[in-house]
C-alpha cells in the first residue's frame, strides 16, 4: 500500500490570512490561545490511529508554546517550519523572508532537538511572484518545501506546476525537493483535494475518491489540516462572507472525517514519504539528483 504524508499547519484561528483585515498582527497576543490544546487533541488522535505526521509549526506559536513542540517531537512526529509570522511570502522582501525563516528554523531545532528539514509557506504563498524564496530555503538548509499548489486560487497557486513530488533546481542552481499539494483530475481541471477547507467543503466521498485517484496514478499524496479545524467552539471573527464560509464551514464534521481518512489510507510523515519515493537516501539527508 502506498504511504501518504499527513501534515498539520500549527497555527491558531486568528493567524489565518483571511482574518488579516479583522485582527491586526499587533493584537495576536490578546487573543484566546487555543492552538496548544487543539494540537494536543490531534496528537492523541494520531496516537490512537497509530499514525505519525509532520507538523509545520509557526515560529510565533513555538516561541509561546515550546512544550507542544517538544511533545510533537517526543511522540515521534516530524517537526517542520511554517515560517514565523504567517506573512504571505510575496508580500515580504527577500531580506524579511530570510530573517524570519532562519529565526523560526533555529528556534524549532533548539526546542525539538532535531533537524528541521521541511518548510511550508503561509497560505501556500510561494507563487510565480515569489520563486526567489526557494533559493533562500536552500541556502538556509531546508531539504524540502511543500508550498506550491498547482491550482488557480485568489491567494495562491501555480497553474501548470508539476503535481508529483520531485527535485527541482532553484534559481541559484541548488537542488530542493518540492512536495506539491495534491490535486485530482476532473474533466481536465486540477481539483484541489489536499485537505484544509476543501476537506470540510467537499462530501467525504469526493475527498476519498480524489485521493484514491492520486494513489492509483502511483503517486503519494500530501494531506493537510490545521488544529483550529477540529475546534468548532473557537471564537467567531467578524469578517467577509467568503472568509467566514471558508473558515467556519463544517468545523463540526472535520474530526470525524479525519478519523475515517486515517482508516481509509496509509499515512506517515512527509520525510518518510520522500524516502519511500527514493528522493532522499534513508537515514541520510542527501537529495537524489534531479532528473
Amino acid at each position: 500500500m502506498i504511504r501518504n504524508a499527513l501534515t498539520v499547519d500549527v497555527e491558531d484561528y486568528f493567524h489565518v490570512s483571511a482574518f488579516a483585515n479583522s485582527i491586526d498582527r499587533s493584537d495576536w497576543g490578546s487573543q484566546a490561545l487555543r492552538v496548544e490544546a487543539n494540537t494536543q487533541r490531534l496528537l492523541d488522535l494520531f496516537d490512537n490511529a497509530g499514525v505519525k505526521a509532520t507538523f509545520f509549526v509557526l515560529g510565533w506559536v513555538a516561541e509561546r508554546c515550546p512544550d507542544i513542540v517538544k511533545e510533537i517531537a517526543g511522540r515521534g512526529h516530524e517537526v517542520a517550519c511554517h515560517g514565523f509570522s504567517h506573512q504571505l511570502v510575496y508580500n515580504q522582501t527577500p531580506e524579511e523572508f530570510r530573517e524570519e525563516t532562519i529565526r523560526s528554523k533555529q528556534l524549532l531545532e533548539e526546542i525539538a532537538q532535531a533537524p528541521v528539514r521541511g518548510y511550508r509557506a503561509a497560505s501556500y504563498s510561494i507563487t510565480k511572484n515569489s520563486m526567489w524564496a526557494l533559493d533562500i530555503l536552500s541556502e538556509a538548509g531546508f531539504e524540502y518545501d511543500s508550498s506550491i499548489f498547482p491550482v488557480r486560487h485568489d491567494r495562491y497557486g501555480i497553474p501548470g506546476a508539476r503535481e508529483e513530488p520531485h527535485v527541482l533546481k532553484t534559481g541559484n542552481g541548488s537542488d530542493l525537493i518540492e512536495f506539491p499539494l495534491s490535486v485530482a483530475k476532473v474533466l481536465g481541471y486540477n481539483l484541489p483535494i489536499a485537505g484544509g477547507g476543501y476537506f470540510r467543503l467537499y462530501p467525504y466521498a469526493l475527498t476519498r475518491a480524489g485521493l484514491k485517484q492520486v494513489n492509483k496514478r502511483g503517486q503519494s499524496f500530501i494531506f493537510y489540516l490545521h488544529p483550529w479545524e477540529i475546534d468548532p467552539e473557537q471564537p467567531r471573527v467578524e469578517t467577509g462572507l467568503l472568509s467566514r464560509f471558508r473558515h467556519y464551514n463544517n468545523l463540526d464534521k472535520c474530526e470525524s472525517r479525519l478519523r475515517r481518512l486515517m482508516e481509509d489510507f496509509s499515512f506517515c510523515t512527509a520525510w518518510e514519504t520522500l524516502q519511500d519515493l527514493g528522493l532522499v537516501r534513508e537515514g541520510q539527508g542527501d537529495i537524489r539528483a534531479a532528473s
